[in-house]
Protein backbone atom coordinates (compact mmCIF):
# COMPACT_ATOMS: atom_id res chain seq x y z
CA UNK A 1 0.00 0.00 0.00
CA UNK A 2 1.53 3.33 -1.21
CA UNK A 3 -0.58 5.74 0.27
CA UNK A 4 -3.29 5.95 2.93
CA UNK A 5 -5.71 8.09 0.65
CA UNK A 6 -8.81 6.03 -1.26
CA UNK A 7 -9.76 7.10 -4.30
CA UNK A 8 -12.77 9.78 -4.06
CA UNK A 9 -16.34 8.23 -5.19
CA UNK A 10 -16.19 9.21 -8.81
CA UNK A 11 -18.63 11.82 -9.08
CA UNK A 12 -17.70 12.06 -12.58
CA UNK A 13 -17.82 15.90 -13.36
CA UNK A 14 -14.80 17.53 -14.47
CA UNK A 15 -13.22 18.22 -10.90
CA UNK A 16 -13.28 14.59 -10.40
CA UNK A 17 -11.80 13.86 -14.11
CA UNK A 18 -9.44 16.13 -13.42
CA UNK A 19 -7.99 14.89 -10.19
CA UNK A 20 -8.21 11.62 -11.38
CA UNK A 21 -6.38 12.08 -15.09
CA UNK A 22 -3.48 13.87 -13.06
CA UNK A 23 -2.82 11.78 -9.63
CA UNK A 24 -3.88 8.45 -11.01
CA UNK A 25 -4.29 9.03 -15.09
CA UNK A 26 -6.11 5.26 -16.13
CA UNK A 27 -4.27 5.54 -19.40
CA UNK A 28 -0.72 5.27 -17.95
CA UNK A 29 1.70 3.09 -19.52
CA UNK A 30 4.79 2.41 -17.26
CA UNK A 31 8.15 3.18 -18.63
CA UNK A 32 10.57 0.11 -19.20
CA UNK A 33 12.84 0.28 -16.34
CA UNK A 34 15.83 2.30 -16.72
CA UNK A 35 18.26 0.27 -13.90
CA UNK A 36 20.14 0.23 -11.59
CA UNK A 37 18.37 3.56 -10.59
CA UNK A 38 20.12 5.83 -7.95
CA UNK A 39 17.11 6.02 -6.52
CA UNK A 40 14.03 4.12 -6.21
CA UNK A 41 11.01 5.42 -4.02
CA UNK A 42 7.95 3.85 -3.03
CA UNK A 43 5.06 6.22 -2.21
CA UNK A 44 3.87 9.23 -3.77
CA UNK A 45 3.00 11.71 -1.14
CA UNK A 46 4.56 14.63 -0.18
CA UNK A 47 7.67 12.90 1.17
CA UNK A 48 8.05 10.77 -1.64
CA UNK A 49 7.46 13.42 -4.31
CA UNK A 50 10.29 15.74 -2.18
CA UNK A 51 12.88 13.11 -2.74
CA UNK A 52 12.01 12.34 -6.20
CA UNK A 53 11.41 16.25 -7.32
CA UNK A 54 15.09 17.07 -5.79
CA UNK A 55 17.25 13.63 -6.95
CA UNK A 56 16.16 14.20 -10.36
CA UNK A 57 16.63 17.90 -10.22
CA UNK A 58 19.96 16.84 -9.06
CA UNK A 59 21.18 14.72 -11.69
CA UNK A 60 19.83 11.50 -10.19
CA UNK A 61 18.21 8.71 -12.35
CA UNK A 62 14.98 8.17 -10.26
CA UNK A 63 12.18 6.11 -10.28
CA UNK A 64 8.84 6.66 -8.50
CA UNK A 65 6.42 4.22 -7.49
CA UNK A 66 2.75 4.78 -6.48
CA UNK A 67 0.19 2.22 -5.55
CA UNK A 68 -2.76 4.86 -5.71
CA UNK A 69 -2.82 8.91 -5.88
CA UNK A 70 0.12 10.93 -6.23
CA UNK A 71 -0.02 13.99 -4.06
CA UNK A 72 -1.04 10.77 -1.23
CA UNK A 73 -2.58 12.26 1.78
CA UNK A 74 -2.18 15.88 1.54
CA UNK A 75 -3.73 16.44 -1.20
CA UNK A 76 -6.49 14.11 -1.27
CA UNK A 77 -7.86 13.81 1.73
CA UNK A 78 -5.64 15.44 3.96
CA UNK A 79 -4.28 19.37 4.42
CA UNK A 80 -5.72 20.71 0.87
CA UNK A 81 -9.69 19.55 1.70
CA UNK A 82 -10.00 20.52 4.95
CA UNK A 83 -8.42 24.06 5.19
CA UNK A 84 -10.91 24.76 1.65
CA UNK A 85 -13.67 23.02 4.17
CA UNK A 86 -12.16 25.40 7.28
CA UNK A 87 -11.85 28.37 4.96
CA UNK A 88 -15.54 28.41 3.87
CA UNK A 89 -16.48 27.92 7.67
CA UNK A 90 -14.90 30.73 8.78
CA UNK A 91 -16.34 33.02 6.48
CA UNK A 92 -19.43 31.53 7.51
CA UNK A 93 -18.95 32.71 11.37
CA UNK A 94 -17.64 35.70 10.71
CA UNK A 95 -21.06 36.73 8.82
CA UNK A 96 -23.18 35.36 12.13
CA UNK A 97 -20.44 37.92 14.48
CA UNK A 98 -20.77 40.60 11.74
CA UNK A 99 -23.24 42.29 14.34
CA UNK A 100 -20.54 42.89 16.41
CA UNK A 101 -19.06 45.71 13.86
CA UNK A 102 -22.55 47.35 12.84
CA UNK A 103 -23.24 44.81 9.96
CA UNK A 104 -26.54 43.62 9.16
CA UNK A 105 -27.90 41.30 6.61
CA UNK A 106 -31.81 41.44 5.12
CA UNK A 107 -33.28 38.23 6.04
CA UNK A 108 -31.61 34.92 7.10
CA UNK A 109 -28.10 34.46 5.88
CA UNK A 110 -27.77 31.19 3.99
CA UNK A 111 -25.25 29.13 2.85
CA UNK A 112 -24.95 25.91 0.36
CA UNK A 113 -22.80 23.31 1.83
CA UNK A 114 -22.78 21.21 -1.83
CA UNK A 115 -21.50 23.96 -3.15
CA UNK A 116 -19.13 23.96 -0.64
CA UNK A 117 -17.76 20.49 -1.34
CA UNK A 118 -17.98 21.27 -4.95
CA UNK A 119 -15.30 24.48 -4.77
CA UNK A 120 -13.33 22.24 -2.41
CA UNK A 121 -12.90 19.58 -5.49
CA UNK A 122 -12.30 22.50 -7.79
CA UNK A 123 -9.61 23.99 -5.72
CA UNK A 124 -8.38 20.25 -5.08
CA UNK A 125 -8.29 19.46 -9.23
CA UNK A 126 -6.39 22.65 -9.61
CA UNK A 127 -3.51 21.69 -7.11
CA UNK A 128 -3.45 18.10 -8.50
CA UNK A 129 -1.54 19.29 -11.71
CA UNK A 130 1.95 20.31 -9.23
CA UNK A 131 1.89 16.52 -7.58
CA UNK A 132 1.01 14.61 -11.29
CA UNK A 133 1.86 11.66 -13.16
CA UNK A 134 2.79 13.39 -15.91
CA UNK A 135 4.65 16.61 -14.51
CA UNK A 136 6.96 14.08 -12.36
CA UNK A 137 7.81 12.48 -15.95
CA UNK A 138 8.42 16.23 -17.44
CA UNK A 139 11.12 16.29 -14.70
CA UNK A 140 12.82 13.30 -15.06
CA UNK A 141 11.08 10.59 -13.22
CA UNK A 142 10.58 7.15 -14.20
CA UNK A 143 6.79 6.98 -13.02
CA UNK A 144 5.21 3.50 -12.30
CA UNK A 145 1.71 3.34 -11.15
CA UNK A 146 1.39 0.07 -9.45
CA UNK A 147 1.68 -2.23 -5.98
CA UNK A 148 5.57 -1.97 -5.36
CA UNK A 149 7.35 -4.41 -2.90
CA UNK A 150 10.77 -4.99 -2.41
CA UNK A 151 12.49 -8.64 -4.17
CA UNK A 152 15.40 -8.12 -2.43
CA UNK A 153 18.08 -6.07 -0.80
CA UNK A 154 19.11 -4.21 -4.04
CA UNK A 155 15.49 -5.04 -5.84
CA UNK A 156 11.77 -3.92 -6.09
CA UNK A 157 9.44 -5.29 -8.59
CA UNK A 158 6.22 -3.36 -9.64
CA UNK A 159 3.65 -4.86 -12.35
CA UNK A 160 6.25 -7.71 -13.49
CA UNK A 161 8.94 -5.47 -13.89
CA UNK A 162 11.83 -5.07 -12.07
CA UNK A 163 13.86 -2.07 -10.25
CA UNK A 164 17.29 -2.30 -9.12
CA UNK A 165 18.71 0.38 -7.37
CA UNK A 166 21.57 1.77 -4.93
CA UNK A 167 19.46 3.69 -2.72
CA UNK A 168 15.71 3.29 -1.94
CA UNK A 169 13.22 5.06 -0.02
CA UNK A 170 10.20 4.08 1.88
CA UNK A 171 7.69 7.27 2.14
CA UNK A 172 4.29 5.05 2.22
CA UNK A 173 2.93 7.55 4.39
CA UNK A 174 -0.06 6.58 7.09
CA UNK A 175 -4.03 5.57 7.34
CA UNK A 176 -6.20 6.12 9.78
CA UNK A 177 -6.45 4.22 12.66
CA UNK A 178 -9.66 2.19 13.16
CA UNK A 179 -12.47 3.03 15.39
CA UNK A 180 -12.11 -0.04 17.63
CA UNK A 181 -15.76 -0.05 19.53
CA UNK A 182 -18.48 -2.74 19.84
CA UNK A 183 -21.34 -2.56 17.49
CA UNK A 184 -19.25 -0.60 14.64
CA UNK A 185 -18.01 -2.15 11.88
CA UNK A 186 -15.31 -0.40 9.43
CA UNK A 187 -18.02 1.20 6.87
CA UNK A 188 -20.27 2.64 9.58
CA UNK A 189 -18.11 5.06 10.41
CA UNK A 190 -16.27 8.02 8.37
CA UNK A 191 -12.56 8.74 8.42
CA UNK A 192 -10.36 12.07 6.70
CA UNK A 193 -10.29 9.60 3.89
CA UNK A 194 -14.18 9.48 3.16
CA UNK A 195 -15.19 12.74 4.77
CA UNK A 196 -14.55 14.89 1.90
CA UNK A 197 -16.79 12.56 -0.39
CA UNK A 198 -20.02 13.75 1.42
CA UNK A 199 -22.12 16.02 -0.49
CA UNK A 200 -24.89 16.50 2.18
CA UNK A 201 -24.33 18.26 5.59
CA UNK A 202 -25.14 15.72 8.86
CA UNK A 203 -27.59 17.29 10.49
CA UNK A 204 -26.30 15.35 14.02
CA UNK A 205 -22.25 14.43 13.84
CA UNK A 206 -20.18 12.92 16.21
CA UNK A 207 -16.66 13.09 15.77
CA UNK A 208 -14.24 10.84 18.08
CA UNK A 209 -11.03 12.02 18.90
CA UNK A 210 -10.73 15.32 20.13
CA UNK A 211 -7.20 15.83 18.21
CA UNK A 212 -5.74 18.60 16.02
CA UNK A 213 -8.06 17.08 13.19
CA UNK A 214 -11.16 16.18 15.15
CA UNK A 215 -11.11 19.92 17.14
CA UNK A 216 -10.44 21.35 13.20
CA UNK A 217 -13.71 19.95 11.88
CA UNK A 218 -15.97 19.66 14.35
CA UNK A 219 -15.32 23.39 15.22
CA UNK A 220 -15.98 23.64 10.49
CA UNK A 221 -19.11 21.21 10.72
CA UNK A 222 -20.78 23.52 13.66
CA UNK A 223 -20.47 26.23 11.91
CA UNK A 224 -22.19 25.14 8.81
CA UNK A 225 -25.34 24.06 11.52
CA UNK A 226 -23.91 20.40 12.07
CA UNK A 227 -25.56 19.51 15.85
CA UNK A 228 -21.77 18.40 16.84
CA UNK A 229 -20.98 16.12 19.74
CA UNK A 230 -16.39 15.79 20.44
CA UNK A 231 -15.81 12.89 22.50
CA UNK A 232 -12.26 12.89 24.12
CA UNK A 233 -10.95 10.44 26.48
CA UNK A 234 -8.19 12.85 27.60
CA UNK A 235 -9.06 15.32 30.45
CA UNK A 236 -8.67 18.18 27.60
CA UNK A 237 -9.25 18.96 24.15
CA UNK A 238 -5.97 18.88 22.38
CA UNK A 239 -3.93 16.83 24.87
CA UNK A 240 -0.37 17.59 23.86
CA UNK A 241 -1.13 21.27 23.94
CA UNK A 242 -1.08 23.54 27.45
CA UNK A 243 -3.98 23.45 29.41
CA UNK A 244 -4.81 27.09 29.04
CA UNK A 245 -4.56 27.41 25.62
CA UNK A 246 -6.57 23.92 24.69
CA UNK A 247 -8.74 26.06 27.00
CA UNK A 248 -9.27 28.86 24.78
CA UNK A 249 -10.13 26.97 22.01
CA UNK A 250 -12.72 24.31 23.69
CA UNK A 251 -14.12 27.56 24.95
CA UNK A 252 -14.77 28.55 21.15
CA UNK A 253 -15.84 25.46 19.86
CA UNK A 254 -18.52 25.59 22.78
CA UNK A 255 -19.23 29.64 21.20
CA UNK A 256 -19.68 27.85 18.33
CA UNK A 257 -22.47 25.23 19.44
CA UNK A 258 -20.12 22.16 19.81
CA UNK A 259 -20.88 19.52 22.57
CA UNK A 260 -17.35 18.48 24.18
CA UNK A 261 -17.42 15.42 26.14
CA UNK A 262 -13.80 15.01 27.80
CA UNK A 263 -13.32 12.40 30.17
CA UNK A 264 -15.53 10.24 27.93
CA UNK A 265 -15.37 6.52 26.79
CA UNK A 266 -17.49 5.14 24.15
CA UNK A 267 -18.68 1.98 25.02
CA UNK A 268 -20.94 0.49 22.28
CA UNK A 269 -22.89 1.84 18.78
CA UNK A 270 -25.90 0.36 17.35
CA UNK A 271 -25.90 1.33 14.10
CA UNK A 272 -29.79 1.63 13.26
CA UNK A 273 -31.76 1.79 10.17
CA UNK A 274 -31.60 6.02 9.81
CA UNK A 275 -29.22 6.81 12.64
CA UNK A 276 -26.54 5.71 15.13
CA UNK A 277 -27.12 5.55 18.76
CA UNK A 278 -23.88 6.15 21.06
CA UNK A 279 -23.41 4.92 24.52
CA UNK A 280 -21.13 6.57 26.53
CA UNK A 281 -19.63 7.17 30.12
CA UNK A 282 -19.01 10.49 31.02
CA UNK A 283 -17.74 9.63 34.95
CA UNK A 284 -19.39 7.66 36.19
CA UNK A 285 -22.80 8.33 34.18
CA UNK A 286 -23.81 6.37 31.59
CA UNK A 287 -25.85 7.54 28.98
CA UNK A 288 -26.72 7.73 25.49
CA UNK A 289 -27.10 10.37 22.01
CA UNK A 290 -28.37 9.54 18.47
CA UNK A 291 -26.10 10.66 15.66
CA UNK A 292 -26.36 10.61 11.71
CA UNK A 293 -22.52 9.98 11.26
CA UNK A 294 -19.49 9.88 12.77
CA UNK A 295 -16.28 10.56 12.31
CA UNK A 296 -13.11 8.99 13.43
CA UNK A 297 -10.22 11.09 14.12
CA UNK A 298 -8.54 8.55 16.77
CA UNK A 299 -4.38 8.14 15.41
CA UNK A 300 -2.47 6.90 12.45
CA UNK A 301 -1.11 3.77 11.60
CA UNK A 302 1.82 3.17 9.03
CA UNK A 303 1.08 2.06 5.89
CA UNK A 304 3.89 -1.14 5.66
CA UNK A 305 1.57 -3.88 4.90
CA UNK A 306 2.51 -5.58 1.47
CA UNK A 307 5.91 -3.97 1.05
CA UNK A 308 8.18 -7.18 1.13
CA UNK A 309 9.97 -5.86 4.07
CA UNK A 310 11.32 -8.88 5.60
CA UNK A 311 13.04 -9.57 1.87
CA UNK A 312 15.09 -6.72 1.90
CA UNK A 313 16.05 -6.49 5.51
CA UNK A 314 13.89 -3.79 6.86
CA UNK A 315 13.21 -3.73 10.31
CA UNK A 316 9.49 -2.19 11.28
CA UNK A 317 7.59 -2.03 14.47
CA UNK A 318 3.56 -1.24 14.50
CA UNK A 319 4.95 2.40 14.87
CA UNK A 320 6.70 2.27 11.55
CA UNK A 321 9.60 1.55 9.71
CA UNK A 322 12.75 1.57 12.50
CA UNK A 323 15.17 4.16 11.38
CA UNK A 324 18.45 5.67 12.86
CA UNK A 325 18.77 9.45 13.15
CA UNK A 326 19.81 9.54 9.25
CA UNK A 327 16.71 8.16 8.51
CA UNK A 328 18.63 5.19 7.20
CA UNK A 329 16.82 1.58 7.68
CA UNK A 330 18.49 -1.75 8.88
CA UNK A 331 19.25 -2.22 5.31
CA UNK A 332 22.03 0.76 4.59
CA UNK A 333 20.65 0.62 1.21
CA UNK A 334 17.37 1.65 1.98
CA UNK A 335 16.09 5.05 4.05
CA UNK A 336 12.49 6.09 4.65
CA UNK A 337 11.06 9.65 5.03
CA UNK A 338 7.74 11.22 6.49
CA UNK A 339 5.03 9.68 8.55
CA UNK A 340 5.69 6.09 7.62
CA UNK A 341 8.67 6.46 10.10
CA UNK A 342 8.68 9.89 11.65
CA UNK A 343 6.88 10.95 15.14
CA UNK A 344 5.83 13.90 13.71
CA UNK A 345 3.03 13.55 11.18
CA UNK A 346 2.91 16.83 9.15
CA UNK A 347 3.14 17.67 5.51
CA UNK A 348 6.53 20.18 6.39
CA UNK A 349 8.11 17.70 8.17
CA UNK A 350 7.40 14.57 5.72
CA UNK A 351 9.14 17.49 3.34
CA UNK A 352 11.80 18.04 5.51
CA UNK A 353 12.57 14.22 6.23
CA UNK A 354 12.84 14.06 2.07
CA UNK A 355 15.79 16.70 2.12
CA UNK A 356 17.51 14.73 4.51
CA UNK A 357 17.06 11.61 2.87
CA UNK A 358 18.65 13.11 -0.39
CA UNK A 359 21.74 14.67 1.21
CA UNK A 360 22.44 11.35 2.82
CA UNK A 361 21.67 8.73 0.32
CA UNK A 362 23.42 10.44 -2.54
CA UNK A 363 26.28 12.46 -0.98
CA UNK A 364 27.02 9.87 1.38
CA UNK A 365 30.33 10.53 3.62
CA UNK A 366 32.82 8.06 4.84
CA UNK A 367 32.43 6.65 8.53
CA UNK A 368 29.02 8.52 8.89
CA UNK A 369 30.92 11.99 9.01
CA UNK A 370 29.24 14.95 7.79
CA UNK A 371 25.79 13.01 7.58
CA UNK A 372 22.46 15.30 8.30
CA UNK A 373 20.35 14.17 11.36
CA UNK A 374 16.73 14.56 12.24
CA UNK A 375 18.42 15.92 15.35
CA UNK A 376 19.04 19.38 13.53
CA UNK A 377 15.27 19.65 12.64
CA UNK A 378 13.26 22.48 14.76
CA UNK A 379 9.67 21.01 13.71
CA UNK A 380 6.81 24.31 14.32
CA UNK A 381 3.34 23.06 13.71
CA UNK A 382 -0.32 24.48 14.18
CA UNK A 383 -4.03 23.11 14.87
CA UNK A 384 -6.26 25.84 12.22
CA UNK A 385 -8.86 25.84 14.48
CA UNK A 386 -10.30 29.47 15.27
CA UNK A 387 -8.32 31.18 17.44
CA UNK A 388 -5.52 28.65 15.68
CA UNK A 389 -2.17 27.05 17.88
CA UNK A 390 0.48 27.07 16.97
CA UNK A 391 3.94 25.62 18.91
CA UNK A 392 7.61 24.64 18.24
CA UNK A 393 10.46 23.24 20.42
CA UNK A 394 9.87 22.03 24.03
CA UNK A 395 7.15 22.63 26.26
CA UNK A 396 8.16 23.84 29.81
CA UNK A 397 7.68 19.82 31.12
CA UNK A 398 9.38 18.55 28.13
CA UNK A 399 12.65 21.05 29.37
CA UNK A 400 11.97 20.52 33.07
CA UNK A 401 12.24 16.50 32.47
CA UNK A 402 15.64 17.26 30.61
CA UNK A 403 16.88 18.88 33.75
CA UNK A 404 16.62 22.65 32.31
CA UNK A 405 15.90 25.39 33.80
CA UNK A 406 13.10 27.07 32.29
CA UNK A 407 11.89 30.83 32.59
CA UNK A 408 8.70 31.01 30.73
CA UNK A 409 7.04 34.34 29.50
CA UNK A 410 3.48 34.88 27.93
CA UNK A 411 1.92 38.19 27.08
CA UNK A 412 -1.67 38.29 26.02
CA UNK A 413 -3.63 39.39 23.06
CA UNK A 414 -5.86 41.51 24.78
CA UNK A 415 -2.80 44.12 24.76
CA UNK A 416 -1.84 43.61 21.30
CA UNK A 417 -3.82 46.70 19.30
CA UNK A 418 -4.49 44.76 16.38
CA UNK A 419 -5.35 42.00 18.06
CA UNK A 420 -8.10 44.25 20.00
CA UNK A 421 -9.32 46.12 16.49
CA UNK A 422 -10.03 42.57 14.77
CA UNK A 423 -11.66 41.69 17.91
CA UNK A 424 -9.65 38.78 18.03
CA UNK A 425 -7.77 39.36 21.55
CA UNK A 426 -8.64 36.17 23.00
CA UNK A 427 -5.09 34.43 23.03
CA UNK A 428 -1.73 34.66 24.05
CA UNK A 429 2.14 34.23 23.00
CA UNK A 430 4.30 32.18 25.33
CA UNK A 431 8.03 31.96 25.00
CA UNK A 432 10.33 29.17 27.22
CA UNK A 433 13.75 30.43 27.66
CA UNK A 434 16.54 28.67 29.37
CA UNK A 435 17.28 30.55 32.93
CA UNK A 436 19.59 33.36 33.17
CA UNK A 437 20.14 33.49 29.32
CA UNK A 438 17.67 34.30 26.30
CA UNK A 439 17.74 30.88 24.84
CA UNK A 440 14.53 30.07 23.28
CA UNK A 441 13.28 26.65 24.07
CA UNK A 442 10.09 26.53 23.35
CA UNK A 443 6.55 28.74 22.19
CA UNK A 444 3.18 28.34 22.10
CA UNK A 445 0.93 30.98 20.07
CA UNK A 446 -2.35 31.08 20.92
CA UNK A 447 -4.32 33.77 17.56
CA UNK A 448 -5.94 33.81 14.36
CA UNK A 449 -2.92 33.88 12.67
CA UNK A 450 -0.69 32.08 15.31
CA UNK A 451 0.47 29.30 12.46
CA UNK A 452 2.32 32.60 10.64
CA UNK A 453 3.26 34.02 13.67
CA UNK A 454 4.98 31.36 14.97
CA UNK A 455 7.66 31.41 12.01
CA UNK A 456 9.69 34.57 13.67
CA UNK A 457 10.03 31.86 16.77
CA UNK A 458 11.15 29.06 14.82
CA UNK A 459 13.70 31.12 12.56
CA UNK A 460 15.12 32.68 16.06
CA UNK A 461 15.40 28.85 17.32
CA UNK A 462 17.34 27.05 13.96
CA UNK A 463 19.91 30.22 13.65
CA UNK A 464 20.33 30.61 17.82
CA UNK A 465 19.38 34.09 17.90
CA UNK A 466 17.78 34.22 21.42
CA UNK A 467 14.58 35.93 22.45
CA UNK A 468 16.48 39.17 22.97
CA UNK A 469 16.87 39.66 19.22
CA UNK A 470 13.38 39.31 18.33
CA UNK A 471 12.39 41.69 20.62
CA UNK A 472 14.48 44.40 18.54
CA UNK A 473 12.91 43.53 15.47
CA UNK A 474 10.38 46.16 14.24
CA UNK A 475 7.39 45.25 12.58
CA UNK A 476 4.62 46.55 11.05
CA UNK A 477 1.76 48.74 12.97
CA UNK A 478 -0.78 47.41 13.63
CA UNK A 479 0.11 43.57 13.33
CA UNK A 480 -0.93 40.68 15.70
CA UNK A 481 2.62 39.66 15.46
CA UNK A 482 3.78 42.19 17.89
CA UNK A 483 2.86 40.18 20.27
CA UNK A 484 6.44 38.71 19.74
CA UNK A 485 8.28 41.49 20.64
CA UNK A 486 6.12 42.10 23.77
CA UNK A 487 6.85 38.92 24.98
CA UNK A 488 10.38 39.97 24.71
CA UNK A 489 9.86 42.85 26.51
CA UNK A 490 8.39 41.47 28.96
CA UNK A 491 11.86 39.54 29.53
CA UNK A 492 13.86 42.74 28.89
CA UNK A 493 11.52 44.04 32.40
CA UNK A 494 11.37 40.95 34.46
CA UNK A 495 15.21 40.85 34.46
CA UNK A 496 15.71 44.43 35.26
CA UNK A 497 16.46 44.44 38.76
CA UNK A 498 15.32 46.88 41.24
CA UNK A 499 19.07 47.29 42.07
CA UNK A 500 19.78 48.23 38.13
CA UNK A 501 17.19 50.86 38.60
CA UNK A 502 18.61 52.26 41.28
CA UNK A 503 22.12 52.36 40.45
CA UNK A 504 20.60 54.34 37.31
CA UNK A 505 18.90 56.59 38.70
CA UNK A 506 21.92 57.78 41.03
CA UNK A 507 23.62 57.94 37.46
CA UNK A 508 20.67 60.23 36.02
CA UNK A 509 20.57 62.36 39.09
CA UNK A 510 24.26 63.23 39.07
CA UNK A 511 24.06 64.36 35.33
CA UNK A 512 21.07 66.50 36.03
Amino acid sequence: MMNIAKTPPHQDDEFDRLLRSNVHPAQWKNPTPDSPYNLVILGGGTAGLVTASIGAGLGAKVALIERHLMGGDCLNVGCVPSKAIIRAARVVATIKESHEFGLTFPGDVKHDFGYVISRMRRVRSELSRADSAERFKELGVDVFIGNGQFASSDTITVDGATLKFSHAVICTGTKPAPLNVSGLGPDDYLTNESIFSITRLPQRLAVVGAGPVGCELAQAFARFGSQVTLFEEAENILPREDSDASEIVQNQLNRDGVQVLCNTTIKSVEVRANDKRIHYSLGDQATCVDVDSILASVGRRSNIQGLGLEKAGVAHTRAGITIDSHLRTTNPRIYAAGDVCFPFKFTHTAEATAKIVIQNALFPHPFGLGKVSTSSLIIPWCTYTEPEIAHVGMYKADAEAQGIKVETFTHSLSDVDRAILDGNDTGFARVHVAKGSDRILGATIVAADAGNIISAVTVAMQTGAGLSVLGKMIHPYPTQGEVIRKVANQMRKARFSKRQRAILTRLFSWRR
